[in-house]
């Protein structure tokens, strides 16, 4: 209180308390019934008086926004209101301006034991955070740490929990969050486990083509159920327009991929690109003779990153769904319904392209059996046009394919753009320097001796830095090879740092 306000009248004072109260709290009390208790029964006749001082009928109109009653209470079951008006303000002067003493000796300051009167409630705060006592010692607390973390009783828990199982067995000290998450970090039990995950891929980085049939995606389907001797599904899918090419076939080697390429090749044009995995049927000297032979250039996906040819493992999935429906419970007879399944799928309207991959390839609409079952208008309308009328629907109809083609492009550029700015929002930011030490996700890596006990091995060291995602890392025996960022986190190896922590006063629990 203010020197005036301690002249103040008893009943002044609880009014005042009273007024204090109300507004300091008066966003959690307006609106809202309230119960005033006191011991000091005139106050709740006060308010009914009507020739009070100013003062007074001020406080009153100020009250008047609250609904609230006072009730009259004895001082033994009010006891924390009068137990809390009797304490003492330990630091009523500490803020008093005080003159600096410009004879004090620097030298002298290290010398001088701070015995102030903040021991007693720093004492209390100590207490209740340690326990017992304080940690002084960094080696000290990094042995804490440990043993609270990797050993049989630790569990490898996350920092959270290895900070209060610290607190649980009577630590602490002001940096122990800190210096879990360090530890923690830096584990390298704890590293070695998690998976990958979505927000761990890399950002997308698409392909767009021009013009239809310039670079196709191939790939091979199976292992499936024997079907008149064929196992495999050798598919090429065009990057633009969506077509589909498959064939059965009972093996998997780079003959028949290449049989399968000359018959494509001499029905759509030899393309710019081809897009495949590092399988062997297509990484082999057969294979790269006839890709020289025709001019054609071969791109490999990243080692296990199929989202490099993510076109055609759309398209392999989109074939193996209408397969799965449509053989029913004979599954051997799957290879006489792949026609079928192309068609379909041909017929089918791409969200990418706004269109169907027959339209955009051959510029009308596929019929179908219905129509003429159902009797559609091309069915009815008269077609014997004269060579002029025949001449004039024919170059109509190349202009509309060509229309057709140019808006099929500009949906497919909107269509990427759009969905890598989906993908782009939800996945972390990671960047990746040479000479970086990484751990590789191997769940079903191939490249490692022996039994793999870990989702993560390593820690490898990065070479090399390659455009859109991709990392060249030194194997530990001696050879290298590329993998995507999505497979990679990075490594934080060896032990924390030493802990500073500042020589602190240990208290007991009991004083």
């Amino acid at each position: 209180m203010s020197q005036a306000e301690a002249n103040y009248t008893t009943t002044e004072k609880e009014m005042l308390a009273v007024v204090y109260a109300f507004e300091k709290f008066r966003s959690y009390l307006i609106m809202n019934k309230s119960i005033v208790y006191t011991d000091h029964s005139a106050l709740k006749y006060l308010f009914a008086k009507k020739d009070a001082k100013a003062l007074l009928l001020r406080w009153i109109l100020l009250l008047q926004e609250f609904d609230f009653k006072v009730i009259d209470t004895r001082r033994a079951e009010n006891y924390v209101a009068y137990h809390l008006s009797r304490l003492e303000n330990p630091y009523e002067n500490i803020f008093d301006p005080k003159e600096i003493n410009e004879t004090f000796p620097l030298e002298s300051l290290n010398k001088v034991a701070y015995k102030g009167p903040s021991t007693p409630w720093f004492a209390d705060l100590a207490n209740y955070h340690t326990g017992n006592f304080i940690i002084k010692a960094g080696k000290e607390a990094i042995d804490i740490l440990n043993a609270c973390h990797g050993r049989p009783t630790g569990g490898h828990y996350g920092a959270s929990y290895t900070a209060k199982k610290v607190f649980d067995s009577g630590f602490y000290w002001p940096s122990i969050y800190k210096d879990a998450f360090e530890l923690v970090k830096r584990c390298d039990s704890c590293q070695r486990q998690g998976k990958v995950s979505q927000k761990d891929e890399m950002p997308q980085n698409f392909i767009q083509i021009c013009k239809i049939f310039d670079v196709l995606g191939i790939d091979f389907m199976g292992p499936f159920p024997s079907s008149k001797g064929n196992k495999y599904i050798l598919v090429a899918v065009d990057y633009l327009s969506k077509w589909v090419k498959s064939k059965a076939l009972p093996i998997n080697d780079a003959r028949v991929v290449v049989k399968f390429l000359k018959s494509l090749f001499s029905r759509f044009g030899t393309p710019k690109a081809i897009i495949s995995d590092r399988g062997t049927h297509f990484c082999n000297d057969q294979f790269s003779r006839v890709m020289a032979k025709y001019g054609v250039i071969h791109r490999l996906s990243t080692t296990y990153h199929p989202q490099t040819s993510v076109q055609v493992e759309v398209t392999n999935r989109g074939l193996k769904r209408i397969l799965e429906r449509t053989v029913g419970e004979n599954r051997a007879s799957w290879s006489d319904k792949l026609e079928d399944a192309l068609w379909a799928f041909h017929t089918a309207y791409k969200t990418s392209i706004g269109c169907t991959p027959y339209r955009l390839v051959y510029g009308k609409a596929c019929h179908h059996p219905l129509e003429l079952e159902h009797k559609a208008y091309w069915a009815l309308k008269h077609t014997n046009f004269d060579v002029k009328t025949a001449g004039d629907h024919r170059k109509l109809q190349l202009n509309e394919l060509n229309e057709l083609r140019d808006q099929a492009y500009e949906n497919s550029l909107i269509y990427k753009e759009r969905t890598k700015k989906l993908h782009d929002d939800k996945i972390k930011n990671r960047i990746f320097n040479v000479g970086d030490q990484v751990l590789l996700f191997n769940s079903r890596l191939k490249i490692f001796s022996g039994k793999l006990k870990s989702c993560w091995s390593g820690p490898f060291t990065i070479s090399e830095i390659y455009p859109y995602g991709t990392a060249k890392l030194i194997h530990p025996y001696g050879f290298n090879f590329k993998v995507n960022y999505h497979r990679l986190k990075h490594y934080h190896g060896g032990d924390p740092p030493l802990l500073e922590i500042p020589d602190v006063t240990t208290f007991s629990k009991d004083n």
